[in-house]
């Protein structure tokens, strides 16, 4: 399913002719058609990297296997933009350069939303696995779409279950400042205050920081019980498990960010009663089944 402003349409598996790239002339040229795979292969968020290359590498061995796609082979090629949008628009020009077709990426909307621009005026399609903020379609042209909820679909979620299910509560509502933690808790932040309550903190981190005592205990000060976090599952991870040790007897939600085994590993038992939005799992699909098993006879679990 592929959405676009609030839309959605069934594609094909590779859909360089329906959605704008002219398939006459692809079918035309010769040698493979050349895709991309970027995301974040380092940083805090490069077990998400890993996860996108393992998938895409496997969908293009599978295309090849049938004879390709409009007569042609694929070619794949990994980028990394480490979640940076300077990086990222770095990594959209070399794409470009190298007359890519179509670009499964990026995985942060931060990186996402400027490397559109890019693809749009080099005429590359885009097809983001993981960027939320409604910013990257609304505001996008031709080429941007995703294959996920939006931050105002889980923020409408988690503001109303919150205010539903912890009133009384003092909650704060927290973000890493960027693209998609910021809009995420934007989001839950007006859903919380359309059902009437107000948090009682709302404020930004420093991601890629170790140590969030500090914050921790301006939370502890105020005796909040419930803590919202817009942001990815590193940060999260560690402030949970820092508010725990400060004897913080809070509940944590968050947004699909966080639904990742890497959450678990950072937080051990301080992560168990944490909340998150997310969609269905598709391993449990019965049409994924054949690739899911695939995947787990090299034991890998795809977990993204």
């Amino acid at each position: 399913m592929l959405t676009r402003r609030g839309l959605i349409a069934t594609t094909a598996a590779v859909p360089l002719a329906s959605l704008g790239v002219s398939g006459a002339a692809y079918a035309q040229g010769s040698g493979p058609i050349r895709l991309a795979c970027a995301g974040p292969m380092t940083g805090s968020n490069a077990s998400a990297g890993d996860q996108m290359r393992i998938g895409a590498q496997q969908v293009v061995a599978d295309l090849n296997a049938k004879g390709g796609v409009l007569g042609r082979q694929l070619a794949l090629e990994i980028a990394d933009d480490a979640c940076d949008p300077r990086q990222a628009v770095s990594v959209a020009n070399q794409l470009a350069g190298r007359k890519v077709a179509m670009v499964a990426g990026h995985y942060c909307s931060g990186s996402s939303i400027p490397a559109s621009k890019v693809y749009a005026e080099e005429g590359v399609l885009q097809i983001s696995p993981a960027s939320t903020n409604p910013r990257y379609t609304d505001d996008g042209a031709w080429n941007t779409f995703r294959v996920c909820g939006r931050d105002d679909q889980q923020g409408l979620i988690a503001g109303t279950y919150i205010a539903k299910n912890f009133a009384g509560k003092k909650v704060a509502i927290l973000h890493d400042n960027q693209s998609y933690g910021k809009g995420l808790a934007d989001e839950t932040k007006k859903a919380l205050n359309a059902n009437g309550v107000t948090e009682t903190i709302y404020a930004a981190y420093t991601p890629g920081e170790r140590d969030y005592n500090a914050l921790v205990s301006r939370l502890k000060g105020a005796a909040i019980e419930v803590m919202y976090i817009g942001g990815y599952y590193t940060e999260a991870g560690l402030i949970l498990r820092q508010a725990k040790e400060q004897g913080m007897a809070v509940t944590m939600i968050g947004g699909d960010a966080l639904v990742t085994k890497d959450f678990w590993q950072i937080t051990g038992a301080a992560g168990e009663g944490a909340l998150m939005t997310f969609s269905a799992d598709p391993r449990k699909r019965p049409t994924a089944a054949a690739v899911v098993a695939s995947f787990k006879a090299k034991n890998i679990d795809p977990e993204g």
